[in-house]
């Protein structure tokens, strides 16, 4: 590929970007495909948005690995791997050129399935509905990810009053309290750790169960955050909300009694609005400084927003 000045620009489109969002829904993949994806495209100028993502919405859920299933990634390897799930998607998957100057099909042709409980058929699949969908609602205007397949169906429609963590910090010195106000019916929050509020937007968002409810068998609830979180990490979890908390987005505004549908009244809203103070900035020089005032928000992949376009300019001076 050196030698023939093949360059990743030069052979991905649209069509495969498409193509691993079908890919990831079928495998129970990690919600951090979508920040990745995101600034992928917007680093060779392909049009791809948050809503695209709903494409894989219906798609079967066929690997029945951690968290949504009960084997190893080790397992799905050796049951077959991806050219097994490829070829199971079949006419749903895109035309889309590879490096080898051959159609994405042709890493499917002969696959085999040598464990057919690991790697299910369209036919026969974990669950029938499973890709990542988007949600938006006055919490999230721009949008928010949850991954059902690792969800629990029973609270994918839930409402119920809010306990907010205000930040992470907030979150560890507090969740495992005797005395935290909370039951297994509350929706926790957590704020600040976002692209801007955490800067790199590192994968904190593991809130565990409070301890007091783990002792009584809880082992879901919903949580509702700007964060990444692990894509190893079970859970019925709303996150990567946009814009974030640090932003002034909606989040910043919900308090600990609030009744979350994913929103609180409008009216609400607009009063905590005129309130609003931003937090102070937390780096005040060098690269945090310059990464905190450019980073975009995860509907847009958290790239620093002068990266974002193809740059088609030939370079014109050595470096020496």
């Amino acid at each position: 590929m050196v030698e023939e000045d093949i360059k990743f620009s030069d052979v991905v489109t649209r069509e495969s970007f498409i193509n691993a969002i079908l890919a990831n829904a079928a495998v129970g993949g990690s919600t951090n495909a979508v920040v990745h994806l995101l600034v992928i495209a917007g680093r060779v100028g392909i049009d791809l948005t948050l809503d695209d993502f709903e494409l894989g919405s219906d798609v079967p859920l066929l690997v029945n690995c951690m968290p949504s299933g009960k084997y190893l990634m080790e397992g799905f390897s050796y049951a077959g791997g991806m050219p097994v799930v490829m070829k199971e998607l079949g006419p749903q998957m895109r035309k889309a050129n590879t490096v080898l100057n051959r159609d994405i099909a042709f890493y499917a042709e002969g696959a085999e399935c040598w464990k057919d409980d690991v790697i299910r058929t369209m036919s026969t699949p974990l669950k029938s509905a499973a890709g990542l969908r988007v949600l938006r609602g006055n919490l999230a205007p721009k949008g928010a990810i949850i991954k059902p397949s690792a969800a629990t169906d029973a609270l994918l429609e839930h409402e119920a009053e809010a306990y907010v963590f205000d930040s992470i910090e907030d979150m560890k010195a507090n969740i495992d309290r005797e005395d935290l106000p909370a039951s297994k019916d509350t929706i926790l929050v957590l704020k600040g750790c976002g692209p801007k509020g955490y800067p790199g937007m590192p994968e904190v968002g593991n809130m565990p169960i409070p301890a007091k409810l783990v002792k009584h068998g809880v082992r879901d609830m919903v949580r509702v955050f700007d964060a990444r979180m692990s894509g190893t990490a079970f859970g019925t979890v709303v996150l990567h909300v946009a814009p974030e908390a640090q932003a002034g987005g909606p989040l910043a505004l919900v308090k600990t009694g609030d009744r979350i549908r994913l929103s609180a009244s409008q009216g609400a809203l607009a009063e905590r609005r005129a309130a609003w103070v931003p937090e102070p900035p937390h780096y005040t020089r060098g690269y945090a400084k310059v990464y905190v005032e450019t980073v975009l928000q995860a509907d847009q992949g958290a790239d620093l927003d002068f990266l974002v376009g193809k740059d088609t300019r030939p370079v014109t001076r050595e470096s020496h």
